[in-house]
């Protein structure tokens, strides 16, 4: 179902308060409340992740907390969002799943105030966050600029291990380092990005690299172009790949790939799964000027953020397009 289909339908009143709405697909919706104070929203929720579930609550809730972060803000409440079955799974399960998230949750200095619960034969659970952001500190997906140089903060083929995972694919070692990355918060990378003054930021989540990053260069209207070589990934994503592990979305087998996504003839197709595999609780995508951009990375990796890295530029383009290049 194309739920943004059916929200274009809708006659929807933008006041001039609402900085950001539904038009550029955004990670969240920011309301000015006075004067350069605004409050940035967002709701989202997930299916398990793993077979722990206070993990799984900890990435839940790091998953939903990262719009927040992607738009420069700073998440202050919270709100469970619980779809639980009343049968088949343990209750102390379900109390896991909850803690996990609390900690993540104080973490990020916010604090949970509520929530709501809804009896549901698939488990899902997730946070609608409210936070705060000075327009100023305002980072969007539409703001991206002709010389940006891009940096991705986490790699990427989460969704292949999650697979691999549920097939046996994967050692426990290997997989529990891609969980404890997913479960970190991408605070740090905000507070980073925010310092050094971006143009445009988004998190990689369900829709790829390719999804979201075409997000960016749709609301940018702009090129982006990435190197392979350059982006960050999980090996053991790319080694279960290898043995028939695949996932995407509606972008990959879309009729329309060729005028959206241009891969070079190099990139083998095992290889191009990884731009359109869903990512849960993924990094940030920032657009930075390329003088600024070395100040940045001097501040990911002082945050402890090893894996951030330099992985493509934007360009200007007559028609939005991404382009992988070796």
């Amino acid at each position: 179902m194309d739920l943004n289909a059916i929200v274009q339908q809708l006659d929807i009143p933008t006041p001039p308060e609402v900085i950001v709405g539904l038009q550029t697909s955004d990670d969240a919706g920011v309301y000015r409340l006075d004067g350069d104070l605004c409050l940035v929203m967002t709701a989202d929720i997930i299916n398990p992740t793993c077979d722990d579930p206070y993990l799984y609550g900890r990435i839940a809730a790091a998953n939903s907390l990262s719009d927040i972060y992607a738009m420069g803000g700073q998440p202050k409440a919270c709100l469970n969002l619980c779809c639980f079955p009343t049968k088949g799974i343990d209750r102390n399960w379900l109390t896991e799943i909850l803690r996990g998230a609390l900690s993540t949750i104080t973490e990020a200095g916010a604090a949970l105030i509520g929530g709501h619960t809804v009896k549901d034969d698939v488990l899902k659970f997730g946070l609608s966050v409210t936070g705060l952001v000075k327009e100023r500190d305002l980072t969007t997906n539409s703001g991206a600029k002709p010389g940006d140089v891009l940096i991705l903060t986490k790699p990427i083929g989460t969704g292949v291990v999650m697979a691999g995972v549920k097939k046996g694919f994967v050692e426990d070692r290997a997989d529990k380092l891609v969980y404890e990355r997913m479960a970190q918060l991408n605070r740090s990378a905000c507070e980073a990005m925010i310092a050094v003054g971006v143009n445009a930021a988004t998190d990689i989540t369900g829709f790829g690299l390719c999804g979201h990053g075409y997000e960016v260069a749709t609301a940018s209207q702009v090129g982006i172009r990435f190197f392979d070589a350059k982006v960050p990934r999980w090996n053991v994503a790319e080694e279960l790949i290898g043995q028939g592990i695949k996932t995407g979305v509606k972008l990959a087998e879309s009729d329309s790939l060729p005028e959206i996504v241009r891969f070079h003839s190099d990139i083998q197709t095992d290889r191009q799964q990884l731009y359109f595999d869903p990512q849960t609780s993924g990094g940030l995508l920032i657009a930075v000027p390329e003088n600024k951009s070395a100040d940045l990375m001097q501040r990911l990796n002082n945050a402890g953020i090893d894996d951030a890295a330099i992985c493509g530029e934007v360009f200007a383009a007559e028609r939005p397009h991404l382009e992988i290049q070796p």
